[in-house]
């Protein structure tokens, strides 16, 4: 018997491995029971029954839990800070094949656009991103690569006429695109995460974790990092004494590592 949300995040625990408690609750809770009342399941039993015997019901879920709203080229001013000042700190600093990591990637719009930028710098064969996400449903439309044309709306025009085919009503990424990107499922909050890396994005993701769950991100960010990369954050998330994990502020939203904690 699942008495209250805090048995059914035990559950949810054991079932899927993800920790409902690193999030915020009030927020987590109230979108887990629309879900529950929409799809006419009588209260958490019942639905974690269907969790454990549907896999559609599964995949749902986890599709529902994780929030994916994603765009190419979001918050352009960003992407322009990152063009012109952080890639050519980068290559000056580490080297021309910098090692990205593109965290919580959604539909794929982010690895993509950090692909189109790359482009610009270093032939697309030498461009090799990694790009995660806890979504199996998510990183197959990813891997697809199929966009509306709202997704679109801050892509370049050159970058749209040089790695965009029109099929349909969508807009499907070229395959050279793809090559760029290596695709993994993984959760922030329990996986092993990559090393040696030249750049962290992370955008638009921690606004939903607790203090604690950010707090301990933050820290394994910067083990990921070489000394002197760069994590680049969302633009509701500035990192609060950034300096406590041993980053430096260089431009809003992006974030040097100035050493080991």
């Amino acid at each position: 018997m699942i008495a209250d949300y805090e048995a059914f995040k035990e559950v949810i625990f054991k079932i899927s491995g993800i920790d409902l408690n690193a999030y915020k609750e009030r927020q987590m809770k109230r979108r887990i029971d629309s879900l529950i009342r929409k799809n006419g399941y009588k209260g958490y039993d019942d639905y974690v029954d269907a969790l454990k015997i549907n896999g559609s019901v599964y995949e749902e879920f986890i599709n529902y839990l994780t929030i994916n709203v994603s765009e190419f080229f979001r918050n352009p001013a960003q992407w322009e800070v990152l063009k012109e000042e952080v890639i050519p700190y980068l290559q000056k600093e580490f080297s021309k094949n910098i090692k990205i990591w593109s965290a919580a990637c959604s539909t794929g719009d982010e690895p993509y656009s950090l692909a189109m930028v790359l482009s610009e710098f270093i032939p697309l064969n030498q461009i090799n991103i990694i790009a995660t996400d806890i979504d199996d449903q998510i990183l197959s439309k990813a891997k697809t690569g199929l966009y509306n044309e709202k997704s679109l709306a801050a892509v370049p025009e050159r970058f749209i006429k040089k790695y965009f085919t029109l099929v349909g009503k969508s807009y499907k990424i070229s395959d050279e695109i793809k090559q760029c990107i290596t695709f993994k499922k993984h959760n922030l909050l329990k996986d092993a995460y990559p090393r040696g890396l030249d750049l962290i994005v992370c955008r638009n993701v921690l606004i939903y974790f607790t203090e604690e769950a950010k707090n301990d991100i933050y820290m394994r960010f910067n083990g990921s990092l070489k000394k002197k990369g760069i994590l680049f954050v969302g633009s509701t998330e500035q990192i609060i004494q950034s300096q406590k994990y041993n980053f430096e502020a260089i431009k809003s939203f992006f974030y040097k590592k100035v050493s080991d904690l």
